[in-house]
């Protein structure tokens, strides 16, 4: 491509509004995100309406914003990213709908994006990226999988969760041991002031064989710890440090078997567990003494963002992998979407 083309990612898939702003040629030029975890940490977790009424709020002044801070206008736009799926259903329409307006009134294509392919690709905006192909463990709150990947808009499944993902199982976990919410995260903090050992959780799946990911049982095993007569609310630090370790464990184990099985020595992480400092450290050292290599997306991408959004459009702008859009404008989200099926929405 001999021009380069500006684009504005969207994402409003949960409870962050992300917009970001990216160019085929230069990548990404600014990007805003505001989350919601305080409005929703007043209920435990997130809150579907609550979530989309604070997307129509947020979304029009953070576009401003992006726009102001890289010193450009709508004008200047050449297309607009938005995610699609998967997400909250009323979410991801705020999202939507706002895409689909302003690039009718700007005339300006409008391309769906998969927030796992977002997840997927922000490594690569790193300063030192992964090239293709590599191995991409991602692990988000609602999601746990093994890509291989040969390229954008190419990427072959070689194993998922069966049941809860690992962010999932954070979160649960966290919840059964009284911890506020973002459970999640504060558990990770928690654990850091513990002794793995303490307790003995089980691994589950590491030696099944195949790439295949559960979590629900390990979250079990936590309550039945929790329920015996020697437990006490001063070992719930080892409890957690050792959750968090049967967690990294399996998550290592099957992010080695799927370089082997692929004959890659490339590991992308992505997603917001890819923030976690145990996870890193860990990959880092196994990966790195079979001569591998892993990439792990800047913290500030790991969550929910429009930047991932943006870069991810605008690289598939530069690829030639968008297809036409509908003249009529038509559009709808999908709150579930496996990513095996990305090019078959249309993007």
């Amino acid at each position: 491509m001999s021009t380069s083309q500006l684009v504005l990612g969207i994402e409003t898939s949960c409870d962050e509004t992300g917009i970001g702003l990216a160019s085929t040629a230069n990548g990404l030029i600014a990007h805003r995100v505001f989350s919601q975890i305080d409005m929703h940490a007043a209920y435990g977790g997130v809150v579907p309406e609550l979530a989309s009424r604070d997307h129509v709020r947020r979304i029009v002044p953070l576009i401003r914003e992006t726009l102001a801070a890289a010193g450009g206008g709508l004008d200047d736009l050449d297309a607009i990213g938005y995610t699609t799926g998967p997400g909250l259903a009323g979410a991801l329409l705020v999202g939507a709908s706002v895409a689909e307006s302003l690039a009718l009134g700007l005339g300006i294509p409008a391309v769906p994006i998969h927030h796992l392919e977002g997840h997927l690709l922000s490594p690569m905006l790193s300063s030192a990226p992964p090239s293709f192909p590599f191995v991409a463990l991602l692990v988000s709150g609602g999601h746990t999988q093994l890509m291989r990947v040969g390229g954008v808009g190419d990427y072959v499944l070689l194993g998922e969760s069966v049941d809860d993902a690992a962010g999932e199982a954070f979160d649960k976990t966290a919840k059964l041991l009284g911890l506020p919410y973002p459970g999640g995260p504060i558990l990770s903090r928690l654990a850091t002031q513990g002794k793995a050992g303490s307790f003995r959780l089980p691994r589950p799946m590491k030696n099944s064989g195949d790439l295949m990911f559960s979590f629900s049982g390990l979250k079990t095993a936590v309550l039945t710890a929790t329920q015996k007569p020697d437990f006490t609310p001063d070992r719930t630090a080892d409890l957690a440090a050792e959750f968090q370790e049967a967690v990294v464990d399996v998550l290592c184990v099957k992010a080695r078997a799927a370089l082997a099985q692929t004959g890659l020595d490339q590991l992308v992480v992505a997603g917001g567990v890819g923030a976690n400092a145990r996870l890193r450290e860990r990959l880092q050292r196994d990966i790195g003494r079979r001569g591998g290599k892993v990439f792990f997306p800047e913290l500030e991408y790991c969550s929910d963002n429009g930047a991932m959004i943006a870069f991810a459009c605008a690289m598939r702008l530069r690829e030639g992998r968008v297809a036409a859009l509908a003249s009529d404008g038509a559009f709808a989200v999908r709150p579930r979407w496996p990513l095996a099926e990305i090019d078959a929405a249309g993007s």
